[in-house]
């Protein structure tokens, strides 16, 4: 008789139903095969879990079975990757051997997790992905490890248990069986203490010191999706204004929060946290590699890139990253997503980030400051050619940082700065009328505009059609960067609440392309 239970493969970001058959069989007299033989593309994981499956059940209490024991993973022509499946395949042998649920098979209940040799249960990654996994596949119960139990919990629709060790599992998918009450409770999260848990940011724009035309245009920025590079001299607040720019940005959906989630589920970065609710900030230190930022492997995880997914890349000192490493960003940076192909498999991974990147004006620093600077020409040009003129017209805004004055540091005659919450209220406002603009249109900010959108939604009058073309002549504007400054301008019109783009704001705009002034002449 074969006993059948489920189980759940991770794929990228998204799960597939995984049915585990187990069979017992006698051993002839000259039978020299495993006594657990494991088919359906296993990997060496998988394979591997024989002898921990063994000793996980001799140390629960259970007595292995005499008898061979085959177990198929179906699909057959899927790889099954991970030690997720140990539990899922001990219940079936358990099961097959008679020793839960009398022999009947597991119907609708799933179950994942790693098993240590005295039998308790490890953690997986992948979790909520499982759990979205099995309320679209319709079953009902989840058994997972009690580290992962928040984090499945997050999808309503499916009664998650957590289970400590094999025996409580076996004892649990008895009670499953028996359609009764379990003596393991499904885990019940609430997500609006969780929200207001983790909405409560360490850090605020009330702290940083004078920067005002920096800090705008970070409220640009956020308000229309557009990347950001900071320029300026070491210790001038690149990096505090960065690390404050989450605080300003459109609180999570949902929705939202539940892919964030499944990101770093896959990447094992969840923690016990159950629900990710703050947008991420990423800073990669300048020696990532490109499989660290993009994502890669054998089995591909997602990087950097990834991670940062709705939320913001922070690239300190960018001429410092290899150059090769920076070309890469280029593809995610318009497609908003990153495809990893392998010989066996290609895996799509959503990059939709706001990049934040700073860097000095020169190697030493100090170019354009008052201390003194010790460059060459010819050092300037080596250290600003480290990033390509296509990965800069992607960022949309260039702005000048230069050192905080004494007076402003010390709070002399300076008003205190607002603070996120004041910021944030009219970033929300100006994306209300992007969203409004484009209802329908399939993007939701300025950045995301296409070129058709860009002719529909960024007309412009006499006087400013007479600036932008000026503009474009004097300073050699690329195609690219002339949709920017649209794009931007379209921003500050929504920021200040106009239907029409003024010349005012295209002047704002044009003056964020500051790379694109001869900035080192």
């Amino acid at each position: 008789m074969v006993f059948l239970t489920q189980s759940a493969a991770v794929y990228g970001i998204d799960a597939i139903i995984v049915d585990i058959e187990v069979v017992m069989r006698q051993s002839g007299e000259n039978d020299t095969t495993p006594p657990i033989i494991i088919v359906g593309l296993p990997d060496t994981a998988v394979r591997e879990s024989r002898e921990r499956i063994r000793a996980a059940i001799n140390n629960s209490g259970f007595f292995f079975p005499l008898q061979k024991v085959t177990v198929n993973l179906a699909p057959a022509d899927v790889r099954k990757e991970g030690a997720s499946f140990d539990l899922p395949v001990a219940l079936g042998i358990l099961g097959a051997n008679g020793d839960i649920c009398n022999g009947d098979s597991l119907d609708n209940t799933l179950s994942v997790g790693e098993l240590s040799l005295d039998g308790r249960v490890r953690p997986v990654r992948g979790a909520l992905s499982i759990a979205l996994a099995a309320r679209d596949n319709g079953i009902k119960n989840l058994i997972v490890p009690e580290e992962n139990a928040r984090e499945a919990a997050v999808v309503r629709e499916v009664n998650v248990y957590p289970v400590a060790d094999l025996r409580t599992a076996s004892l649990l998918a008895q009670d499953l069986a028996a359609g009764g009450p379990t003596r393991v409770p499904p885990v019940q999260l609430d997500l609006s203490d969780l929200e207001s848990a983790n909405e409560n940011y360490r850090v605020d724009f009330s702290e940083v010191r004078g920067q005002q035309s920096a800090k705008r245009a970070l409220e640009v920025a956020s308000a229309g999706g557009h990347n950001i590079l900071f320029i300026g001299p070491p210790g001038s607040g690149k990096t505090m204004l960065a690390k404050r720019l989450p605080t300003i940005l459109p609180r999570l959906e949902f929705d939202e929060a539940l892919e964030i989630t499944k990101i770093h589920s896959v990447a094992g970065l969840t923690g016990k946290a159950g629900l990710i609710v703050e947008r991420p900030f990423k800073s990669p230190h300048h020696t990532v590699s490109q499989a660290g930022l993009i994502g890669g492997g054998s089995v591909p995880r997602p990087g950097e890139v990834s991670l940062a997914h709705l939320g913001v890349l922070f690239l300190d000192e960018l001429p410092e990253f290899d150059r090769s490493v920076l070309e890469v960003l280029r593809q995610p940076m318009e497609d908003k997503q990153v495809t990893i192909s392998r010989a066996a498999s290609s895996l799509t991974f959503p990059a939709n980030f706001t990049l934040v990147a700073s860097m000095n004006p020169c190697p030493c620093g100090y170019f354009g400051s008052s201390r003194e600077c010790t460059c060459s020409s010819v050092q300037i040009q080596r250290y600003v050619g480290k990033i390509s003129g296509p990965l800069m017209d992607r960022i949309d805004i260039h702005v000048d940082v230069p050192a905080v004055k004494f007076n402003e540091l010390r709070g002399r005659g300076e008003p205190v700065g607002e603070s996120s919450a004041e910021i944030r209220k009219r970033v929300l406002t100006a994306r209300e009328r992007q969203l409004d603009r484009f209802n329908g249109e399939g993007v939701f900010s300025n950045s995301a505009m296409s070129p058709k959108q860009i002719r529909k939604f960024c007309e412009l009058d006499v006087r400013s059609e007479a600036l932008l073309e000026k503009a474009m002549h004097r300073q050699g504007l690329s195609a690219r960067a002339h949709d920017r400054i649209l794009k931007v301008s379209r921003t500050i019109a929504d920021l200040e609440g106009s239907d029409n783009i003024e010349p005012a704001h295209i002047s704002e705009a044009i003056n964020y392309r500051s790379l694109d002034r001869n900035y080192w002449v």
